[in-house]
């Protein structure tokens, strides 16, 4: 094959289509040359051609190819040294995938050949490989960027408006029954009017896609016979994984992926993306070469200081992605970038946030990554959720994140569950969770839309889970059921796992009623796991990372309607009444009461809460009183007034507890709307 070339431009990275051919760019910096390699097919075990790129600027190797269209396979093979005690794991007899590739054809095919050293030899990683990887390896696909997205753009509903709903691509919609079965757990089925018309009936304002960057299955998994089912495993941060479409896997899944946003946005949800920029697919120095490791080794990657053979490791992965580099950094936000201004997603989650701000071996809340991320025009405006916690001990930043991110808040999912279960001396921490946290964030100038609430969310039990099992059940993942956390704060409620005893699964229904009371009513921005609404179990697993199965699958028909029309009367309860989801926070102390403020709490015999009886450890019933206060023009300079004023009961105790109403300074005539014991109040 005969193809036109000329130099091109270092600019933009990756493969650029103009409607004529396509500039390939690609990132090496050590290296000493770098070949562009095209294929027919997925499936083809080697090049149709391959090219040397001769001209590079700052470390950009820039090539342009004439009459090279949208739909074209390619990969690139890099020269240089392989040296791992220095860092340097060039090989070309791997083909790589281009990071900045906007698809990704295929998936990893694991065979020995994908990995830069001979695997068995007695020198380990320090021996090359020079087995072609080329049959083994997804194959990175030039893109069409066009798409007509009429008037569509990002939503910006404001954090204390918003609801947001955890889901996973394939396992939300894989067995649902009024979907046609050629779509079902593809972003076309997340897209069919059946699943939007049921999270407008909902109530949720956003979902929060699990990974849908194109990531790998590990290795060690497939030859279990599992997989890596929740996906956070990246090799590709700008191409949607191709698991997930129902059109193609040559760029199709491109414009599936936007299609779904654009059918999203139209009912006013919003898509968040769970993304997993702390490690790549890569693993340690034991790991396969597919992408940055035989790219630029030195440059991508945290490497010991001792020996650059090996990796820093804060994520517990096996490789730290090197977000101090300029280089690196640059990818991370051109990425970033790419999903808010070519897909028009409205946020990012960010996983194991604090492993991305490292200036050396310490996190650091001054990190440049902050600092570049606030003066982005594009990535400032959209939603920035952390994960603030890594698997190192300097590594739990929760409430040090700038003013613009909100954080899971993992104190207030340990709080809920500790008071629901009836532990002690909880009440003074469940009153600061429900009143938004201000311990955490009132003093670093944010706001209680800082706390994204949740009781559960994709890693650890279900709800129903969480109020049926004592104890952790993963023995189908194959670790002798050592994986998973083994502190749930969970309650069995009397009996391990599924029983007939209808006492016992009343008190499961109430007690599931009871936290999503609790998550809907506090201050702060809740978060809803997919499914818990339903009554969704995984059988007592709370590692189900690896179970692309019914485990992990939502099973419609199992759903309980009851609890789903709960939760959606207390959305909409939320919604309507800004005595919920405050933008501010409360006037007074928020818990010592008394007067007329904005808050106030009271014992069960209708007295105000005073410091002593905060501190009684045995005390699990309180009441709050809640002041709704509005601007009459919507304008959070005018003098507020008064709507409705609202009084909560919540009672952990394991008998009745009678209360009484507060004063009538406080209101003079009260109507129920929730009761958990029954459900939704006619």
């Amino acid at each position: 094959m005969k193809i036109a070339t000329r130099p091109g431009k270092p600019y933009p990275l990756g493969a650029a289509w103009d409607g004529k051919g396509t500039n390939f760019t690609f990132y090496a910096t050590h290296a000493i040359a770098v070949e562009l390699c095209l294929f027919d097919s997925a499936e083809a075990e080697a090049e149709s051609v391959c090219i040397s790129i001769p001209d590079r600027f700052d470390g950009v190797w820039h090539i342009y190819l004439e009459g090279i269209k949208p739909g074209q396979l390619y990969g690139f093979r890099v020269h240089g040294e392989y040296n791992p005690e220095k860092g340097h794991r060039h090989n070309p007899a791997k083909l790589l995938i281009d990071p900045y590739a906007r698809a990704i054809a295929g998936r990893v095919n694991w065979h020995n050949a994908l990995f830069g050293y001979e695997i068995g030899h007695e020198n380990g990683d320090l021996q090359l490989s020079e087995t072609d990887s080329a049959p083994y390896i997804p194959k990175s696909v030039v893109v069409d960027a066009s798409f007509n997205w009429g008037r569509d753009k990002q939503l910006n509903i404001p954090y204390h408006q918003s609801v947001i709903y955890e889901l996973h691509v394939k396992g939300y919609t894989h067995l649902h029954p009024e979907l046609p079965e050629e779509i079902r757990g593809t972003y076309a089925g997340l897209a069919h009017p059946v699943v939007i018309k049921y999270l407008k009936q909902l109530g949720v304002t956003a979902v929060e896609l699990m990974p849908v960057h194109h990531f790998v299955a590990d290795r060690h998994l497939i030859e279990r016979g599992l997989t890596n089912y929740w996906g956070y495993n990246t090799i590709g941060f700008f191409a949607p994984d191709v698991r997930y479409s129902a059109s193609g896997v040559n760029g199709e899944q491109v414009k599936e992926f936007k299609t779904m946003v654009k059918e999203l946005h139209k009912a006013g949800i919003e898509v968040i993306l769970d993304v997993v920029y702390n490690h790549t697919a890569e693993g340690n120095h034991h790991g396969p070469t597919l992408s940055f490791r035989g790219a630029d080794n030195l440059s991508y990657y945290r490497l010991t200081d001792e020996n650059k053979r090996y990796y820093d490791d804060y994520t517990g992965t096996g490789n730290t992605f090197n977000a101090g580099n300029p280089n690196v950094l640059r990818l991370i936000m051109d990425s970033l970038r790419y999903w808010i201004t070519e897909m028009h997603v409205d946020g990012f989650r960010f996983d194991l946030a604090p492993a991305l701000v490292r200036e050396l071996r310490d996190a650091d809340r001054l990190n440049a990554f902050f600092d570049i991320i606030h003066q982005d025009p594009v990535i400032s405006q959209v939603k920035l959720i952390a994960e603030p916690w890594d698997i190192t001990e300097t590594g739990y930043l929760l409430g040090k994140f700038p003013p613009e991110w909100a954080e899971w808040n993992d104190k207030y999912r340990d709080c809920m569950r500790d008071y629901w279960r009836g532990a002690e001396s909880k009440l003074g921490e469940f009153a600061a969770r429900f009143a938004g946290s201000a311990d955490l964030y009132e003093n670093t100038n944010r706001q209680p839309t800082s706390s994204i609430n949740f009781i559960t969310a994709h890693d650890g039990f279900t709800l129903r889970d969480l109020v049926s099992y004592n104890n952790k059940h993963n023995e189908a993942n194959g670790d002798d059921n050592k994986d998973g956390n083994e502190e749930n704060r969970s309650w069995n409620c009397g009996v391990e796992g599924p029983t007939d005893d209808p006492g016992i699964n009343e008190l499961r229904s109430r007690q599931q009623r009871n936290f999503f009371a609790t998550l809907l009513l506090s201050q702060g921005v809740p978060m809803i796991s997919a499914g818990d609404e339903l009554g969704r179990t995984q059988q007592g697993n709370n590692n189900a990372y690896c179970q692309d199965n019914e485990i992990s699958w939502l099973n419609w028909q199992e759903a309980d309607p009851e609890l789903m029309q709960f939760v959606r009367y207390l959305i909409q309860l939320r919604k309507q009444h800004p005595a919920f989801s405050r933008k501010r926070w409360f006037r007074g102390h928020p818990l010592t009461g008394g007067g007329m403020e904005e808050i106030a709490w009271f014992l069960p015999e209708g007295e105000s809460m005073k410091e002593e009886h905060w501190k009684t450890g045995y005390a699990k019933s309180l009441g709050v009183y809640l002041q709704e206060l509005e601007s009459q023009n919507n304008d959070p300079l005018d003098e507020m007034v008064t709507r409705e004023n609202f009084y909560c009961i919540f009672n952990a105790h394991h008998e009745e507890v009678p209360f009484k109403l507060p004063g009538q300074q406080y209101g003079q005539l009260w109507k129920k709307l929730i009761d958990t014991t029954v459900g939704v109040i006619k």
